[in-house]
């Protein structure tokens, strides 16, 4: 089994920076960041693989966000610039042993998540 523990939420200005990481324990081949607003259905961020295929991103953080992965520490980061108070949510990292997908469903595991606030 895979576990996975989400940090580096808080609370930030609107137009500034954070960087959430990920760490895993076990194999996994395709990680994904989702996030959730109270009352709102678990949204697509973003995801990556271990293999050559590109990252995906949400059409609503392209350009401002960037996930990456460092294998030799087993963690995901996922850099949040730029950021909204639109962005304010639960974020979780996924995974699972399939390819690249962005659906919630899709994926196995799961961290229980940190809280990202954006004020304006």
């Amino acid at each position: 089994q895979v576990q996975l523990v989400e940090s580096g939420g808080g609370l930030v200005q609107a137009g500034g920076s954070l960087r959430l990481s990920c760490a895993a324990s076990g194999h996994w081949y395709t990680m994904g960041w989702f996030r959730q607003a109270p009352g709102k259905e678990r949204a697509f961020v973003a995801a990556l693989t271990r293999g050559t295929s590109a990252p995906d991103y949400a059409d609503s953080v392209k350009g401002r966000f960037t996930i990456s992965r460092d294998n030799a520490k087993n963690t995901v980061d996922l850099q949040m610039n730029s950021l909204k108070p639109e962005d304010s949510d639960v974020y979780s990292c996924a995974a699972d042993l399939g390819a690249l997908m962005t659906v919630v469903t899709a994926y196995q595991y799961w961290g229980h998540g940190t809280q990202v606030t954006v004020s304006s």
